[in-house]
């Protein structure tokens, strides 16, 4: 039998990805509590991504990531969820086209929630921060991988 507080957070986090999927930033940001942990790499070329730590600033993450991408472009696959107590990890790779570039990205990605009293607490995205960062600069991406890694002045080995 499943701990009663492992199924809860499941139940918070499945509950996130529908919501997600929906669309609609301020029903997103009903599971949030009103401060929380939230990390996602800064980045300067990505205009939605910054600093959070209130349920307002969720709700504005995701107010302008739909301002700045074609919604209608947007993809999102998730291939696991794994939940343990109050922690729920998210894994899958999502995908979207920048407004300002028309560029598209596309990203693996894990998303690591923590969940206290049926609402998230902690909220840290793992993703090709450079992807993105690249879909956003008007130049646009690299079309390969190892492009990219040029494009910093390292090449794989």
């Amino acid at each position: 039998m499943r701990d009663s507080r492992t199924e809860r957070t499941r139940a918070v986090a499945q509950d996130f990805l529908a919501r997600l999927a929906d669309g609609d930033p301020h029903r997103i940001g009903e599971v949030f509590a009103e401060h929380l942990d939230w990390h996602i790499a800064d980045n300067p070329a990505v205009p939605w991504i910054r600093p959070r730590a209130t349920r307002g600033d969720a709700v504005a993450h995701f107010a302008e990531l739909a301002a700045h991408t074609v919604p209608e472009k947007a993809t999102a696959e998730v291939t696991t969820l794994i939940v343990e107590d109050g922690e729920a990890v998210v894994t899958g790779r999502l995908g979207g086209t920048v407004r300002a570039t028309g560029t598209a990205f596309r990203s693996p990605f894990a998303v690591w929630m923590t969940v206290e009293d049926g609402l998230i607490t902690g909220f840290r995205v793992y993703e090709d921060s450079l992807a993105v960062a690249l879909a956003c600069t008007p130049d646009g991406p690299p079309h390969r991988a190892s492009d990219s890694f040029k494009t910093l002045g390292r090449a794989p080995e």
